[in-house]
């Protein structure tokens, strides 16, 4: 019993290692599409957090890293449009033309996100993406990725105001060292 209570701390441990080391790794560089996960709107208007992925996202594409942004997420319990609708409009706004921009409004996890993101890049005949989001998130993003058979590049977001706070940045990365072993373990890709 002691022997597997070490073990499961053992492992609990190197996840948190790994979530906190890939908050750093951006691996920024060229590939199919921009995939920007989607985060809560409010009535329309992107959150701070969803700001601060788009327009991490926004400066790639401008250095020209992609031809194309596709923006992630569902319409969210109360709301009436999806976090990928407000935030198409958003990169509009911000210079993106609409033509550059591919929507994956049905997804209302990361998992159900990154299978409609595998199904979009098939359609294109690529599976190199390049992944936005929150620092916290892109450990186990990339891991989701890999099982949905695409080929990811983390990039994590460097303005996210969940990393900005000490409290919030170890609340979600320690969420993240319990989800992330266990979509490696769980997770079943589209291969």
């Amino acid at each position: 019993m002691l022997a597997l209570l070490s073990a499961g701390m053992l492992t609990w441990l190197v996840s948190l290692g790994a979530v906190f080391v890939w908050e750093r790794n951006d691996q920024a560089r060229p590939a199919g599409a921009i995939v920007v996960l989607g985060a809560a709107q409010y009535v329309g208007h992107p959150s701070p957090v969803l700001r601060a992925r788009l327009d991490h996202a926004i400066a790639l594409w401008r250095r020209n890293l992609a031809p194309t942004l596709i923006v992630t997420g569902g319409i969210g319990t109360g709301d009436t449009t999806s976090e990928a609708a407000v935030s198409r409009r958003y990169c509009m706004q911000n210079g993106v033309p609409s033509n550059a921009i591919l929507l994956e409004n049905e997804g209302r996890t990361t998992s159900q996100s990154v299978a409609a993101v595998a199904t979009l890049m098939k359609r294109l005949g690529r599976r190199d993406v390049l992944l936005v989001s929150d620092p916290f998130h892109m450990l186990r993003l990339t891991i989701i990725a890999r099982r949905h058979g695409l080929e990811p590049y983390a990039s994590p977001t460097p303005t996210s105001p969940i990393a900005a706070s000490p409290v919030e940045r170890w609340k979600y990365a320690l969420g993240e060292s319990v989800k992330a072993p266990l979509a490696f373990v769980l997770e079943r890709g589209s291969r």
